[in-house]
């Protein structure tokens, strides 16, 4: 993925993570008033900042009338920041917490453990849970995926990706510890709106393995990508330090 670096000022790449995270707690366009007051400059500065950061292709703006939203080039501003620690990661603790338990009840086996932990994750981002267990793919909350589109087109562009998300990643094998792929970035389903956020990690299955969650490109990246690259550094940990190899499941 590109790092992308456009000409902008401290001020409007603040305003664009501002954007970024209001319209991920609130899906709804972000005013210029809203953000005057958030910056202490008038809304007059915030328009021009605003329609600079349009230009560029990180803002759009739905209707003529409303406020802007993030676009797909915007939200890899933002991930880039976040990556590079200048926006940190959300560590939620209780999260966190409640993952590893649950990676600890099911270490009878390592499927066991990598489903929990994909369920785990489900539960705390609200998003669908994916990990390959072997050779097999594990998908946990497809409704809590497809319960985020409304549009029938967005939907098929999803199941597209999905089908052929398995051996798209035994073909790619994102080899960083973290990987983010962002709504027409993804070389499947391009159109579906979605973001892909996958960490890989060694188990008794394979030394590739991959678990991660799938949702709308409107979403908490901060705290999520902390969440992902976590439970695939417990997983590891776990798996290849404290379970024995004689653990290994045989697959369903």
């Amino acid at each position: 993925m590109e790092n992308i670096s456009p000409v902008l000022s401290e001020r409007q790449r603040q305003i664009l993570f501002a954007v970024i995270e209001q319209y991920a707690e609130i899906p709804q366009p972000v005013g210029s008033v809203t953000l005057a007051k958030l910056f202490n400059v008038s809304s007059a500065t915030i328009r021009s900042d605003m329609a600079r950061l349009e230009d560029l292709g990180f803002l759009q703006q739905e209707h003529s009338s409303s406020g802007r939203i993030p676009t797909d080039a915007g939200y890899r501003i933002y991930v880039n920041a976040i990556s590079s620690g200048e926006i940190k990661k959300q560590a939620p603790r209780r999260s966190a917490e409640a993952i590893d338990a649950r990676i600890d009840a099911n270490l009878t086996t390592a499927d066991r453990a990598i489903r929990g932990a994909v369920d785990s994750l489900v539960e705390a981002t609200g998003n669908l849970g994916v990990a390959t267990i072997g050779d097999q793919l594990y998908l946990s909350g497809l409704n809590r995926l497809f319960g985020q589109f409304l549009q029938i087109e967005s939907a098929r562009e999803v199941a597209e990706l999905l089908d052929n998300l398995e051996p798209w990643l035994k073909e790619a094998t994102p080899n960083e510890p973290l990987n983010v792929y962002i709504g027409s970035e993804n070389p499947i389903g391009s159109r579906a709106g979605v973001s892909l956020i996958v960490s890989r990690f060694r188990s008794p299955l394979s030394d590739y393995s991959y678990i991660g969650i799938i949702g709308a490109t409107r979403q908490n990246y901060a705290r999520n990508m902390w969440l992902v690259q976590n439970i695939g550094q417990t997983l590891e940990g776990k798996l290849m330090g404290v379970v024995p190899k004689s653990l290994v499941a045989s697959i369903d």
